[in-house]
């Protein structure tokens, strides 16, 4: 029991930078205090003390602002942050070094008895004021966006935003070097790049940089073949851009364009 606190603990100071020693977060997280009342309403639930263990599990709502029914089966290091309005259903799985946030609601979609709420894979993190309704799995290491509402699965590593949830499709790794490899050949930084929010402009962005590494490709073909034929069109080089030639499109942030 006392390693389980142990490492309950540690997981504050991994992911809550807020966190400074340790009698700070056993006395301050009502997150690690709705945790542990869990886990000792679930012990006396699965011995077949029902109304003590919902009673613990009402005490502990009342202290921390958490609903955790004492049915709801929870992994190791496992993390509620701030916590305020949390609600995890009876029949919810989660796994371990799950992440939630405020608000988060681990719901189910009918009244039928058996399997109604999620189960969340290890690594799984769910942003402020998201609704995760259903029994389906959300895959190890997925991420859902701030008050997204997903009622369907999500692979494992993938990230889900909106209303309803959808799945956002990645970069892969070759897409996005060469997109980085041509923002610094035009000389400026493209803010966006490689994120996985679905944010328009980086988007844009990002599609952009694919049309004019085509563009480069080819007028390095052409610039080839005229040199061949003993033209010399090609020899100068183009004028780089500059990134102060972008200070008045985004914002500056440590001497390079920002996010957003």
């Amino acid at each position: 029991m006392f390693e389980r606190m142990r490492e309950d603990i540690q997981g504050v100071f991994h992911r809550d930078p807020a966190a400074r020693n340790t009698l700070e977060v056993v006395t301050c997280y009502p997150g690690l205090h709705a945790v542990w009342l869990h886990r000792l309403a679930h012990a006396l639930w699965a011995s077949g003390w029902k109304w003590l263990a919902r009673v613990v599990s009402n005490l502990g709502r009342w202290l921390t602002g958490i609903e955790i029914h004492p049915g709801a089966k929870i992994g190791r290091r496992f993390f509620i942050d701030h916590g305020m309005g949390v609600v995890i259903g009876e029949t919810a799985e989660i796994g371990n070094d799950v992440t939630l946030y405020q608000g988060v609601t681990l719901g189910g979609t009918s009244w039928n008895k058996g399997k109604r709420h999620p189960t969340l894979g290890d690594g799984v993190v769910v942003g402020a004021g998201a609704k995760v309704l259903g029994p389906f799995t959300v895959g190890a290491g997925a991420k859902i966006g701030s008050n997204a509402v997903v009622t369907k699965e999500v692979p494992a590593g993938a990230t889900a935003v909106g209303i309803p949830g959808r799945i956002i499709a990645k970069v892969d790794d070759e897409q996005a070097a060469k997109r980085q490899a041509m923002a610094e050949k035009l000389g400026f930084d493209a803010y966006g790049v490689g994120q996985d929010m679905p944010d328009p402009v980086a988007r844009a962005i990002g599609q952009l940089l694919d049309h004019l590494q085509a563009v480069d490709g080819r007028l390095e073909g052409m610039c080839k073949a005229l040199n061949e034929l003993g033209s010399d069109y090609c020899a100068k080089e183009l004028p780089a851009l500059r990134t102060e030639d972008f200070v008045g499109v985004c914002k500056e942030q440590d001497d390079k364009p920002a996010p957003g």
